[in-house]
């Protein structure tokens, strides 16, 4: 396999902010939530990584991403290409939360998607409403541990930055 050691640059960057999502487990709610974003890939290159922000941290704990090829027809998520894990502070409250990825080849054109979720800490994810304005690069994905097939939603999407290896 090559050896990916350049330096990396942002392929998809959603930045707006004006809304946090929640996932974790809520103290008086028997579910565990979980977050994805799916994201049509604008160009071709290998994967460095994913970056979340963090709006708020009041129960530290462990952070779980999965990587997957996503069908947009069917709303199915294929089997996991990519994964990583960190520890979430309360110091990460307000921060970019920076998951580096395996080196995986991401295809232009193909649709991605990344889900979320946390066995221990609640966390609020940054996330972005448009009001109906104009929809963004793929969908938001909420669902819990009752619902597990969960929601889409076109004109909300996560605060977050894909990164390639140029």
């Amino acid at each position: 396999m090559k050896n990916y050691n350049y330096s990396s640059r942002p392929l998809i960057t959603q930045v707006e902010n004006n809304t946090t999502l929640w996932i974790g487990h809520f103290l008086n709610d028997p579910a565990d939530h979980f977050a994805g974003q799916t994201f049509q890939c604008p160009a071709a290159g290998v994967l460095d990584n994913i970056q979340l922000f963090s709006s708020a941290v009041p129960q530290p704990g462990k952070l779980e991403l999965t990587l997957h090829e996503f069908d947009e027809n069917t709303r199915s998520w294929g089997p996991a290409i990519g994964q990583a894990a960190l520890q979430v502070n309360k110091t990460d409250d307000a921060q970019w939360i920076r998951f580096a990825m395996p080196a995986i080849p991401l295809v232009q054109g193909n649709n991605y998607g990344f889900r979320l979720q946390t066995p221990d800490a609640m966390i609020g994810l940054g996330e972005a409403a448009t009001g109906f304005k104009e929809p963004f690069n793929g969908q938001e994905w909420k669902a819990d541990s009752i619902n597990r097939q969960g929601f889409y939603y076109t004109y909300f999407s996560l605060t977050y930055k894909v990164e390639l290896c140029a």
